[in-house]
């Protein structure tokens, strides 16, 4: 016995259903998208044209770490050494001492540099008179805006033999101090001198992030018994954890890169021991040495450290908070 089946078909009266509409591809949905809204990506031309020029062509320059580069000949170098300029600073012992002097003031920046932003920026966020307020914002803002050179005279001048602080030291009794020939002062002088610049400013971000956080999830805690102190344990440093791992994964990028044009006006031939950095020093391999591919070689180097750190860094975060910056 032999049964037949037959396509289904639609009562009479009632049409076929109209076929889905084609998806647009990501191709016209992102021309779509620049047609809309190009005056708002024309913002984006000048910053892609910066980084552009600035940081990614200069790249093409970092060849000369592996050619023997000669003032006035090719600019990408005449011969192909290979790692010979890694070698030469690898087994050189002065590489080595910067190298440990970077790691020193890199460390010592993140330890303190990083979070004294966030207590200010929590200390900030208590202080209930508006004026108060606004005048320690002023205060600590301010040294941003003034210029490394200013700063660095500043420091020079205030730390100087006869400047005011040893004259403070010689009403209290103290004898005067050298700081700014003696080598164990440099890193003091240097990681103060950052902290008193970059403190007040770096508490915009934090200060903009906690106006995110819902007020309700404090009236609960004040329900739960929290005082203030719980409150910011429980609350406030929740509320503001993404902004502090992206800006710690930052921090962590550019943890090789010390403040070259600080130091650099900081430091004088007696504090070299603890004051010369991996970025001071390619600046006198390089240019006033005119050793260009091996200032490229180290600097290579610096770059490679710098994108490992970053990149674990980001890993370790997105592993165990939750947050990353890719």
């Amino acid at each position: 016995m032999s049964t037949s089946v037959k396509s289904a078909s639609p009562p009479p009266g009632i049409e076929d259903p109209p076929a889905a509409a084609a998806r647009p591809t990501p191709r016209s949905g992102w021309r779509r998208a620049l047609r809309r809204d190009w005056q708002l990506y024309s913002l984006a031309v000048l910053p892609l044209l910066f980084f552009l020029v600035f940081r990614y062509l200069p790249m093409i320059g970092s060849v000369i770490a592996f050619r023997r580069f000669e003032p006035g000949g090719s600019m990408f170098g005449e011969d192909w050494v290979g790692l010979r300029y890694v070698r030469m600073f690898l087994s050189d012992p002065t590489f080595w001492q910067v190298f440990r002097n970077t790691l020193w003031l890199g460390g010592l920046t993140l330890v303190f540099c990083f979070p004294i932003p966030l207590v200010l920026a929590l200390l900030l966020n208590e202080v209930r008179r508006r004026s108060l307020k606004r005048f320690v914002q002023s205060v600590s803002y301010l040294p941003h805006f003034l210029s490394i050179v200013i700063v660095a005279g500043l420091t020079l001048q205030m730390l100087a033999t006869d400047g005011p602080v040893n004259h403070a030291l010689g009403w209290l009794g103290h004898d005067e101090i050298r700081f700014i020939q003696e080598p164990g002062w440099f890193r003091t002088i240097y990681v103060g001198s950052e902290i008193w610049q970059t403190a007040g400013w770096g508490t915009i971000l934090y200060l903009a992030a906690l106006t995110t956080i819902d007020e309700d999830l404090y009236e609960a805690a004040r329900i739960d018994g929290a005082n203030r102190w719980r409150q910011i344990w429980h609350v406030t440093l929740p509320g503001i954890r993404p902004t502090m791992i992206t800006l710690l994964i930052l921090n962590v990028g550019t943890f090789m890169a010390v403040g070259f044009e600080k130091v650099l006006l900081l430091y004088n031939p007696l504090t070299y021991p603890t004051a010369d950095v991996i970025s001071t020093y390619v600046y006198r391999a390089g240019v006033e040495s005119n050793s260009f591919s091996y200032a490229a070689a180290i600097g290579l180097f610096e770059a490679v450290i710098g994108l490992v750190l970053i990149t674990t860094a980001n890993t370790l975060s997105r592993r165990t908070v939750g947050t990353s910056l890719w």
